[in-house]
């Protein structure tokens, strides 16, 4: 038996599998309580709660495991654990697997955004994913961080509420701009932002205009991640993007894709169809 795991800003999936393909436990968790500190014990327990034979390898993309040195400790502690082969790396390194590719780019545009060129050959190089506070931008937190700006911006100048100020006021439980912003900054952990990103394409979609512009400003930030690993000399060839945000949002994939495609002609990107747990128990077989 072989397991992975996928560690999300907002949900884990933990799978595991009879090689090659047969699936025979398959679980969802919430990610509350995840962090790198405390990564081994976390996982462990919640393979606990989800294999019952023994394991011969695992496999875990890790939200958050940015460096690889946040990879190799969580790796070594959880190998010494199972007393099995292990391989961790950042979520966003499943995505290629999971589409059946060995190399190219992959983007995650989820509660936060980042992306990775994997050249198929162990050459990882990345651009964003730098959480809620000093990145993210296009993300699901990003969106609703960025309306909240607009609403607060807009009160300052005297303006009446839009519908995008009048629906996130609502959303977030508060009658006043100042409250939202005691809300959204003390009273509601900012990693919980994401959860409010349908207020704002559901006002883009009535046609907002202050919302249309946060999501074209967002699918611009997208985009510019694959600009950024191009600017590196590396190919923009097959990109691969996962995430709640682009998966449930049509018209934002949509956005994305087209401005891809009119900067960068020959890509071919595609939304990721497979869990993302697949490229898990993928690498996973490898071990």
């Amino acid at each position: 038996m072989i397991a992975g795991v996928d560690i999300g800003g907002t949900k884990t999936h933990v799978r595991v599998a009879a090689p090659p393909d047969l699936v025979v436990a398959d679980r969802v968790f919430p990610s509350e309580g995840w962090s790198l500190a405390a990564g081994g014990s976390w996982i462990v327990e919640r393979l606990a709660g989800t294999v019952s034979e023994d394991l011969t390898a695992l496999v875990v993309g890790a939200q958050g495991a940015e460096e690889p040195a946040h990879c190799a400790a969580l790796r070594a502690e959880l190998s010494a654990r199972l007393g099995i082969p292990v391989l961790v790396v950042n979520d966003a390194q499943l995505l290629l697997p999971a589409a059946g590719l060995r190399s190219g780019i992959a983007v995650v545009v989820g509660t936060g955004s980042i992306a990775f060129h994997d050249d198929g050959s162990g050459g990882i190089t990345r651009a964003g994913g730098w959480g809620w506070i000093l990145g993210d931008d296009g993300s699901a937190s990003a969106l609703v961080r960025e309306a909240a700006r607009s609403v607060l911006a807009a009160a300052d100048r005297g303006r009446p509420p839009t519908a995008l100020a009048r629906r996130l006021l609502a959303a977030v439980g508060v009658d006043t701009p100042g409250d939202l912003a005691l809300a959204l900054s003390w009273g509601s952990a900012p990693e919980r932002w994401g959860d409010l990103a349908p207020v704002v394409t559901a006002a883009a979609a009535e046609g907002s205009p202050d919302a249309a512009a946060i999501l074209a400003a967002g699918a611009d930030a997208i985009v510019d991640l694959v600009r950024t690993l191009a600017g590196r000399g590396l190919p923009v060839e097959d990109v691969v993007f996962a995430g709640g945000l682009v998966t449930k949002v049509a018209s934002y994939w949509a956005a994305i894709r087209d401005r891809l495609l009119a900067e960068y002609p020959d890509a071919r990107p595609r939304l990721l169809t497979e869990p993302p747990v697949t490229g898990a128990i993928r690498l996973a077989a490898t071990l």
